[in-house]
C-alpha cells in the first residue's frame, strides 16, 4: 500500500482530523518491556515497563502521562537509545533505536537545560555540529537561525547564567533542533518553571514544532499541559507502566491562551483524568486495546 502525503503542522485545520496521525510511521514500539535487574545478590528487581504497544506518526506531538514511577521517562530513553528493552521491539525511521541514534536522528530536551556556563548561548547551540565536524562557518550560521527559531537571537552573546530559567530551556530546545532531528524527545521540560513561565513555553513550544514540522514526544505529569500540546495523549499505568488509554485530541490546530477556556478543552482533561483514574486499579490494558497502535490508515479503534 503506498503511504499517504503526511500533514505537518503548519495545517490550520480544526475539526477532529487535526488530532489523526499521519501515514508514515516514525516510531514503533511492540511488546516492548523493561525489567531492571538488581546489581548485587538480595537487590529488588524492578519491572518498569510491559508490553508496551505504540506507534507515532510522523509529524505528531504525543504526551506520555501517568502517575509517578509508572515508567514514563524509561519509554522515552528506550526510544533514544539511552536503554535498551528487555523483550520486544523498538524501531525509528524503520531502524533500530541505536541505528537512529548514530545517524543523530533525534534531539533531546530534559527537565534541566543542561547548558555549559562557560559557553556562550551561542557556543552552547553550536555544540552538537561541533561535535559531528560542521565547518565552523556553517555551525555559526545554523546556531544563530536556530537561536532566532526560539526567539533569542539577540542573546547569543550572553551566558546561560544570564538567561532566566525559561530562556535556558529555548536554549537548550535551539541546541536539540541543531542537526535538524526527525524525532524530538522532551522530558519533563517545563517542570521546574512556575506556572505562568510554562503556560508561555508551551505556546512558544507549538510556535517551533508548527514551524519544523518535527515529531515530539512529551513527558509530563501535568494533565493540562499534555490536552494543551499535544494531537494525542498515552496514557499510562502505575508500575509496571502499560499504555492503559490513549486519547486523540481534537482542538483546533492553532492554539492560544483562549484555547485553554474552551469547552472541549475542559472536556479533554477530565477524559485524561479519568482516564488516570481508571488506570490505577492495576494496569490492565484496558477497553481500548484497536487504538494502542497507529495504521496506515489512521487511528485504530
Amino acid at each position: 500500500m503506498a503511504a499517504a502525503e503526511a500533514h505537518t503542522p503548519l495545517d490550520d485545520g480544526s475539526d477532529a482530523e487535526a488530532a489523526e496521525p499521519t501515514a508514515e510511521v516514525v516510531v514503533d514500539l511492540r511488546g516492548a518491556s523493561k525489567v531492571f535487574e538488581g546489581r548485587a545478590k538480595g537487590d529488588t528487581r524492578v519491572e518498569a515497563l510491559a508490553d508496551i504497544d505504540l506507534a507515532v506518526g510522523r509529524g505528531e506531538f504525543i504526551s506520555l502521562i501517568g502517575p509517578s514511577g509508572c515508567g514514563k521517562s524509561t519509554l522515552l530513553r528506550i526510544v533514544g537509545d539511552l536503554t535498551n528493552v528487555s523483550a520486544g521491539t523498538v524501531a525509528v525511521n524503520g531502524k533500530s533505536a541505536r541505528q537512529a541514534r548514530l545517524d543523530r536522528d533525534y534531539g533531546m530536551v530534559f527537565q534541566a537545560p543542561v547548558l555549559f556556563d562557560w559557553r556562550t548561548v551561542q557556543r552552547n547551540v553550536e555544540l552538537p555540529l561541533e561535535i559531528t565536524g560542521v565547518p565552523k562557518a556553517e555551525r555559526e550560521a545554523k546556531a544563530r537561525a536556530m537561536l532566532d527559531l526560539v526567539e533569542l537571537g539577540e542573546f547569543g552573546g550572553h551566558h546561560p547564567w544570564q538567561l532566566s530559567g525559561g530562556m535556558q530551556q529555548r536554549a537548550a530546545i535551539a541546541r536539540a533542533l541543531a542537526l535538524d532531528p526527525d524525532l524530538l524527545l522532551m522530558d519533563e521540560p517545563f517542570g521546574a518553571l512556575d506556572e505562568m513561565t510554562r503556560e508561555r513555553m508551551n505556546l512558544e513550544l507549538l510556535g517551533i514544532w508548527e514551524r519544523t514540522g518535527t515529531t515530539v514526544i512529551f513527558v509530563t505529569h501535568s494533565i493540562p499541559e499534555a490536552v494543551f500540546l499535544s494531537t494525542r495523549v498515552v496514557v499510562m499505568s502505575p508500575r509496571p507502566g502499560r499504555i492503559t488509554t490513549i486519547v486523540p485530541i481534537d482542538l483546533p490546530r492553532r492554539r492560544d491562551f483562549e484555547t485553554r477556556e474552551m469547552e472541549r478543552y475542559f472536556a479533554l482533561v477530565t477524559t485524561v483524568r479519568e482516564a488516570l483514574r481508571a488506570g490505577e486499579g492495576g494496569g490492565s490494558s484496558g477497553p481500548v486495546d484497536p487504538a494502542r497502535r497507529v495504521a496506515v490508515e489512521g487511528l485504530g479503534g
